[in-house]
């Protein structure tokens, strides 16, 4: 497939070395971690794969296996992946494509498994048109509700003082508003700010007994296993000591996504949740990242954050829809079976497959 001087290697990375690649790149992401991967999935189900051009890394995916069996079929699985965007450099069309045929080859060709791809690209944008493509072999799934992602974009480029007048004149109130509370923000990403956190997350779940697919544990584990420099930013927004709102998020690459945010009992009326995200707003340009994804939005089942999140001002874009190849009849055979099977009976897990694939998302 590769001309000699293009080199793929597969599980020959060490963590840290995976870690310290993720830097050269500006499409890297949580996701993408060694450390996601491995408190999500579990370490002995991931898979790397390193594509080179005369030693020089150029692309690099992060997978979940799945084999439900010892027999050959199952899913590999993709997520917000994979990365060929070096920093300092525009785009490269080669090394997109160069990967999808690596990617296709290793797991669908020598493997037999279904390879699902969930890319880290927004329709309409460059690296969504490169992406499709690149990846133009391969099966583009019809957009469910199951697999929409849709969410509000920040371009942080333009002046912090433009970015302030673009907020929505609500919003832009509610912020001067909580300026004007003697509120103060502290930031960290140690494991005493993270458990102040979840301590108002678990007051906010009590108070508005909601349903979520959120596990504050698991982060919780997934910050303590990160390196330092790629563990997620929390902010406290707190009143006389007392903690009023907080959020987490991740930011890597040229990239931050909001993870988590929650407000304590004492903060309903403090408004902070508005001084948190402009004070990362802030630090996230600073920073030089150039884009804050807003975490999601559902205009439907969640008004009150669709609004607080579209105040922003941030384009309403949605992600590509995954992608899917796949040689073997058995192994598709057996996920798509799995997948409807979660989907009719999520809460039974009535296929192991169907069990494990439930994660992925």
């Amino acid at each position: 497939m590769l001309d000699p001087g293009w080199q793929v290697e597969v599980d020959r990375v060490t963590p840290a070395e995976w870690s310290a690649n993720l830097d050269l790149f500006n499409d890297a992401n949580l996701y993408q971690t060694w450390s996601y991967g491995a408190v999500r999935w579990g370490r002995k189900n991931l898979s790397h794969l390193v594509l080179k051009r005369n030693g020089e890394i150029l692309g690099m995916a992060q997978l979940r296996i799945i084999r439900p069996t010892r027999f050959n079929f199952g899913m590999a699985y993709l997520r917000w992946g994979p990365l060929y965007h070096r920093r300092g450099r525009e785009l490269d069309a080669e090394a997109c494509l160069r990967m999808a045929r690596a990617l296709q080859e290793e797991y669908v060709g020598k493997r037999g498994l279904l390879l699902q791809i969930l890319p880290n690209a927004f329709v309409g944008s460059q690296r969504a048109a490169l992406f499709q493509s690149g990846f133009s072999s391969f099966t583009r799934e019809a957009q469910t509700s199951a697999n929409l992602y849709r969410t509000f974009v920040l371009d942080l480029a333009a002046p912090i003082q433009e970015l302030r007048r673009n907020l929505n004149a609500k919003w832009r109130n509610k912020l001067a508003q909580s300026e004007k509370k003697e509120l103060k923000v502290v930031a960290g990403n140690g494991t005493d700010e993270y458990r102040t956190f979840c301590r108002m997350y678990d007051q906010m779940r009590k108070r508005k007994t909601f349903e979520t697919t959120v596990d504050v544990d698991e982060f919780g584990r997934l910050q303590e296993d990160l390196p330092e420099n790629h563990r997620m930013q929390i902010l406290i927004c707190e009143q006389d000591g007392v903690p009023m709102a907080g959020v987490v998020a991740s930011a890597m690459g040229d990239s931050a996504i909001y993870l988590l945010g929650a407000t304590s009992a004492d903060g309903l009326n403090a408004k902070g949740a508005y001084l948190l995200q402009w004070t990362l707003i802030q630090r996230l340009k600073e920073n030089g990242i150039k884009w804050y994804d807003l975490g999601g939005i559902d205009p439907e089942g969640n008004p009150g954050v669709y609004t607080f999140k579209k105040g922003l001002s941030g384009a309403d874009v949605s992600q590509l829809t995954p992608l899917v190849a796949c040689q073997s009849v058995l192994s598709s055979a057996v996920v798509r079976a799995s997948l409807a099977a979660q989907r009719m009976a999520r809460s039974l897990g009535t296929l192991q497959l169907g069990r494990a694939i439930k994660s992925t998302s």
